[in-house]
């Protein structure tokens, strides 16, 4: 058993005609971290000591993704980070399971959308009431990377999705069903259900933000054969981000060996980078960003400290860029960001918006985002999302019963 203290959900903004997507610059990481900030944002000064991580997704895996969902969060490196490859009922399973103190965090690609749970003190009750597991591999993905599908839909509902429900012996129907289709969840469920923007891992977390009823709910997360039901006791408190849909924007990608990564400079740049601090002069106090080794302010070589930035500004400057580089979708934007409240300039990708579409003078928030892939290594760091975009993409909250 577990408390929900607070749900953050994220979608993205892109679309490719049918269901939301992630853009160029985003991944299982980015999302995560998104909706990460946006739980921790609405729960306020509950410690954290422990994340899980779960997605079909995991851009690395070796090496893990830990230190990047850390910093991008704004947690401390010492968090102990568990990474997991699941859809819904393992995030529910980590959900209920987890102790006081617990980040659960779900990201899926497609549809794209990510969730995040903080397990507290406080909030509504989440209990398991059954869990059926079993093997029915119709969607698989060995270590070749390879996904292969059983093209059976009608086995998997049969012999598969209902066959574990009635396993289940549940006394009543389910409100909610993280990982089917609509039209496959009204069949399951009492009522209409709610229904869910995804259907992998992230879904569970959708499921659990969608209780309304005071009373509680039965929330069943499925993938495949597998099934958990739980039970939450009342409403949870909910923050969510979904900004208004638009198609992709079109680039063009120039064949040629990729820039590739020197792994000396991204270990340099890491801390400052992800986690959007400055190095701050220990002898005047001067910001640089990146850290500097003499200060150009006073000369002193004696060190710095790092500090956090803003996460807002205006864009004193800025081009379009359509030279074709491989590896570097074209055309995008580039600005220099004045951030607010300090004598601090950024140099950032724009993401949000088609390239061309910042002005002098635009406002906008800094938001994390992969800025690009090099010898296969995901390189993390901070683009400029215009402030109509985050205007759009407001927190509509729910208050907990």
């Amino acid at each position: 058993m577990s408390r929900l203290t607070a749900i953050g959900t994220v979608l993205p903004g892109w679309s490719d005609g049918k269901r939301r997507v992630v853009g160029l610059d985003e991944d299982a990481v980015t999302l995560g971290v998104a909706a990460a900030r946006v739980v921790l944002e609405k729960a306020g000064t509950v410690p954290v000591d422990r994340v899980v991580f779960v997605s079909h997704d995991l851009p690395l895996l070796e090496g893990g993704n830990a230190a990047p969902l850390l910093a991008g969060i704004g947690l401390d490196e010492s968090v102990v980070v568990v990474e997991q490859v699941g859809g819904a009922p393992a995030v529910l399973d980590a959900v209920a399971g987890a102790l006081p103190g617990t980040l659960v965090i779900a990201a899926d690609l497609l549809p794209a959308g990510a969730g995040a749970v903080l397990v507290g003190e406080t909030g509504p009750e989440l209990s398991v009431e059954g869990r059926v597991v079993r093997s029915m591999p119709t969607q698989s993905r060995a270590a070749d990377g390879i996904v292969r599908e059983y093209d059976d839909p009608r086995l998997l509902w049969e012999q598969g999705v209902r066959r574990s429900i009635e396993q289940l012996e549940l006394t009543e129907r389910p409100t909610v069903v993280a990982g089917l289709a609509a039209k496959q969840a009204r069949q399951v469920c009492s009522g209409t259900p709610p229904e869910l923007p995804v259907i992998g891992g992230a879904a569970a977390v959708f499921a659990l933000a969608a209780i309304a009823d005071p009373g509680g709910a039965l929330v069943l997360a499925v993938e495949q054969a597998n099934i958990t039901a739980a039970r939450v006791d009342g409403v949870p408190t909910v923050a969510s981000v979904a900004p208004e849909v638009r198609p992709l924007p079109r680039t063009r990608t120039t064949p040629g060996p990729d820039i590739a990564i020197s792994l000396a400079a991204y270990d340099r740049a890491f801390e400052p980078k992800l986690r959007w601090e400055a190095g701050s002069c220990d002898a005047c106090g001067t910001l640089a960003l990146p850290p500097r080794l003499r200060c150009l302010e006073c000369g002193s070589e004696e060190g710095w400290s790092l500090v956090p930035l803003p996460r807002t500004g205006e864009v004193y400057t800025g081009v379009t860029v359509h030279v074709p580089v491989p590896g570097l979708p074209t055309p995008y934007s580039l600005v220099i960001v004045q951030l607010d409240d300090v004598d601090v300039r950024a140099l950032v990708k724009v993401t949000g918006v088609e390239a061309g579409a910042m002005q002098i003078g635009d406002r906008g928030t800094l938001v994390f985002r992969r800025i690009s892939t090099r010898t296969g290594i995901p390189d993390y760091g901070y683009a400029f999302l215009p402030e109509a975009d985050v205007e759009a993409a407001q927190h509509r909250e729910e208050a907990s019963a």
